[in-house]
């Protein structure tokens, strides 16, 4: 498995066969230029992970690519009537995708504060035959994959998280990899503040990757 950090919560990976986008939003880089995604998976609705003036853009650059998102994310597309073909993806669900399969994990965006509704997550875990089982949450971290996680990409910072919620998230799956991801709201000096706590507190069987440099990562 390869992964590459394109920015905020979006992350590029890829097996042997099959190239998946997850959360391409407002935040990320130019994912408008990828070719050859199978599919791009939305965990929920928010602008920093569904950009959805880029999205059209992203599907016409790859018209073979399945779009699976969140349940109310697919209505909000569908009301916009840009893209028709997105397929409602919740926490109880699974599909293969090439040589790798895609289990949705939640149903509920983490709680910002009593003003602010909440809206709908899938979290997803992304694993295949020889491949390590990757875990994307999205905006939550109250629900958690009923197996082993080897790669965690997690929040470092948002309205909804503190950073004893992080680590604690961290903690209960102790996976054997963290990859930072949900930066986008940080400064370079905030964020190493972010990540020296992360790999001061996170278990000592985990190891920190930090793919801020948008470089590809081969998992192992």
């Amino acid at each position: 498995m390869r992964l590459t950090h394109l920015g905020h919560a979006c992350l590029l990976i890829e097996s042997a066969t099959t190239r998946l986008l997850i959360d391409p939003g407002v935040y990320s880089a130019d994912f408008t230029r990828l070719t050859g995604v199978d599919a791009i998976l939305v965990t929920h609705q928010h602008p920093d992970h569904l950009d959805t003036e880029r999205l059209p853009a992203l599907l016409a650059a790859n018209p073979g690519a399945r779009l699976l998102t969140e349940p109310e994310a697919a209505e909000l597309l569908r009301s916009r009537g840009d893209a028709a073909t997105a397929t409602p993806f919740a926490g109880d669900q699974s599909v293969g995708i090439g040589d790798l399969v895609v289990e949705g994990v939640g149903d509920r965006h983490a709680l910002i504060h009593d003003g602010v509704p909440r809206i709908g997550n899938t979290g997803f875990v992304i694993s295949g035959d020889d491949e390590p089982a990757l875990f994307h949450p999205g905006d939550a971290y109250d629900a958690v994959p009923g197996r082993t996680v080897d790669v965690l990409a997690l929040p470092l910072n948002a309205p909804w998280a503190a950073v004893q919620d992080t680590l604690d998230f961290a903690r209960r799956l102790a996976p054997r990899w963290v990859v930072p991801i949900h930066d986008g709201l940080l400064n370079e000096t905030g964020r190493r503040g972010y990540l020296m706590h992360v790999e001061t507190f996170t278990p000592k069987t985990t190891q920190v990757k930090d793919l801020s440099d948008g470089l590809p990562w081969d998992v192992g």
